[in-house]
């Protein structure tokens, strides 16, 4: 039997202890919950613990990335589609929140969902009906429990016009916040060893003699970490938190030549406090821009390939691309386009390279690079 998503809740720190106490105290409820945090931190696992805690636990748990989903597909992915409706419908489709009767929907990143996708949202919570795409009409909707969650601060976002009030109050019955990395270092011991014991394996304990027994394993030399190379990881400020944590842990696992990994073995942006002092965050944001400047004038790695997947994965922030499109900006005086090419990418590349520094607030006024 799986256990249940609490024990993937890791850490004995006064904030996960306080936190597991909350979650067990919503799971007996069948409250929406409202969960934030910063990217990274665990959102999904505390949505997957209030399920597995409450009396939906034996029904599904359906999880939806609102986020990874264009406006049109959202909704049929959300309230399904009839045979018909669009090109490539070619039979009925059930929706995720039919498939959850009787569970939990988990909507992530619900701060990124359309005004119009809202409304219909809200719509469904006010009269628990589904509409299915080109549907004549709606039909009742199976008991669903609803938790949402998002790392933007939708007060913000109602007050800019671009979340609905009424459906932030629908949804923010229940608010958890589940704490950044830096706010309880003193997990990160304990998280590493967890992420250790998930990508270290032995060969003969895997079953075939493959190397990859529990389907996260790698086969290789390492087998664990110096005291040393622990007190760096504890003192970095982990801004992807746990999932960027978890991403390092297995780069070390799976490039390791030796079996202790070293402080030496850490990438710079983490060592680098131990060899010269606690610098400031934009020194350190500063650093990381110039090793990725590096990689693509240099090395001539694309940014789709080098930038792009560290970004999304949330092992880069925000700020690391600003700084990085602040150093093609000064390159190129201002031209977009030649920062393309100084990025390796392909002159249609354009149009997706300018929408994704929108989207993601990283493209900087050029006028100023130009004076």
């Amino acid at each position: 039997m799986r256990p249940t998503a609490t024990h993937d809740l890791i850490g004995s720190s006064p904030a996960i202890a306080e936190l597991r106490t909350e979650i067990d105290r919503v799971a007996r409820s069948d409250a929406k919950v409202l969960i934030t945090g910063e990217s990274g931190v665990g959102k999904e696992i505390v949505a997957r613990a209030i399920g597995a805690g409450s009396l939906r636990a034996r029904a599904a748990f359906v999880p939806v990335n609102c986020a990874g989903i264009p406006e049109t597909l959202l909704e049929s992915e959300l309230f399904g589609h009839v045979k018909g409706s669009f090109t490539g419908a070619f039979r009925d489709r059930p929706g995720k929140l039919e498939m959850a009767s009787n569970g939990t929907i988990f909507l992530d990143e619900i701060g990124e969902m359309t005004l119009r996708m809202q409304s219909l949202l809200l719509r469904f919570l006010e009269t628990g009906e589904i509409q299915k795409v080109g549907a004549e009409r709606a039909a009742i909707a199976p008991n669903v429990r609803v938790i949402t969650a998002t790392n933007r601060n939708l007060r913000d976002l109602v007050t800019e016009g671009l979340f609905r009030e009424d459906l932030f109050y629908r949804i923010n019955v229940i608010h958890l916040v589940v704490p950044p990395l830096r706010e309880h270092r003193e997990d990160i011991p304990v998280l590493i060893d967890h992420f250790m014991k998930n990508f270290v394996t032995d060969r003969q304990d895997a079953p075939g003699g493959n190397g990859h027994g529990n389907g996260h394993a790698h086969e290789t030399v390492v087998r664990g970490i110096t005291p040393e190379a622990i007190a760096a990881l504890s003192q970095y400020s982990w801004p992807g938190n746990v999932r960027q944590l978890e991403n390092a842990i297995e780069r070390l696992v799976v490039t390791g030549r030796q079996e202790m990994v070293t402080v030496d073995d850490l990438p710079i942006e983490i060592r680098s406090p131990l060899q010269t002092g606690v610098r400031s965050r934009r020194e350190r944001r500063r650093t990381i821009a110039e090793d990725l400047f590096k990689k693509l004038t240099h090395e001539r790695e694309s940014f789709w390939t080098a930038v792009y997947p560290l970004y999304m994965n949330r092992e880069i922030t925000r700020g690391n691309v600003r700084d990085l499109v602040h150093k093609g900006l000064e390159e190129s005086r201002g031209n977009y386009k030649i920062v393309m090419r100084l990025f390796n990418m392909e002159a249609g590349d354009y149009k997706r390279f300018l929408n994704f520094l929108r989207k993601h607030d990283c493209q900087l006024p050029f006028k100023e690079y130009r004076q």
